[in-house]
């Protein structure tokens, strides 16, 4: 028997022992279902424990994307599963990703700020900076605006072209993802975050870290 195993049998006859005492003047019937009651509390409790435990951070889930990692859907109906090329629209929209270590199978979604917009773009509609960061037109940038630290969940025609841009609805702040997600719109002064992409081994992983600083902008 384990450690929380041992502990939680003693708790559980500590209530009965405390319950048998506090009701001696209680018919046997009532005595016995205030006991089972009790017991039963007891065990849901206790029970409860290890999945609380599961449910806490693993080591290295803060830590920002590392090379190698893979990608894996942070929401919606696939979520946790590897993103695959197949799984992107060409042209959009973007979807959300977590970064994941495929050695440890831990998920980097212990701080916010690694969530990344992933979309997949004609490779010919790149920049040449855009285009080195990218895999086969696949890009992925912070999911966090550069200006107030809000989520960047749009995907829509800008105020100042015809090309769908990233936009975060706080401030109205527009980011273009062909041009290194350059800000074209709004109070934001710095574009989003990068994460360069590769294809290994036909899978879509992590290049190198961060480029750019993540998260809203000083002052």
């Amino acid at each position: 028997m384990s450690e929380s195993d041992r502990s939680a049998t003693t708790s559980l006859e500590s209530i009965s022992a405390d319950l048998e005492t506090a009701t001696p003047s209680c018919p046997d019937s009532t005595r016995r279902a205030l006991i089972l009651t009790a017991l039963a509390a007891g065990a849901c409790i206790a029970a409860s424990k290890p999945a609380a435990a599961a449910g806490e951070d693993q080591p290295g889930s803060d830590e920002r994307p590392q090379k190698a990692d893979v990608l894996i859907f942070s929401e919606g109906e696939h979520a946790g599963e590897v993103i695959k090329t197949e799984d992107l629209k060409l042209g959009g929209p973007p979807v959300r990703a977590w970064p994941k270590d495929p050695k440890t199978s831990v998920v980097r979604n212990g701080s916010r700020l690694n969530e990344l917009l992933v979309v997949r773009l004609d490779p010919a509609e790149l920049d040449d900076e855009t285009r080195t960061r990218a895999a086969d037109g696949i890009i992925a940038y912070s999911a966090i605006c550069s200006h107030a630290g809000c989520p960047v969940t749009g995907w829509l025609k800008g105020a100042a072209g015809d090309n769908d841009v990233l936009k975060c609805f706080c401030h109205n702040s527009e980011f273009d993802p062909r041009h290194s997600a350059e800000v074209v719109f709004g109070p934001a002064t710095r574009r989003l975050a990068a994460l360069p992409l590769e294809m290994a081994d036909g899978s879509l992983t992590v290049a190198a870290k961060f480029i750019g600083k993540v998260g809203q902008q000083a002052g």
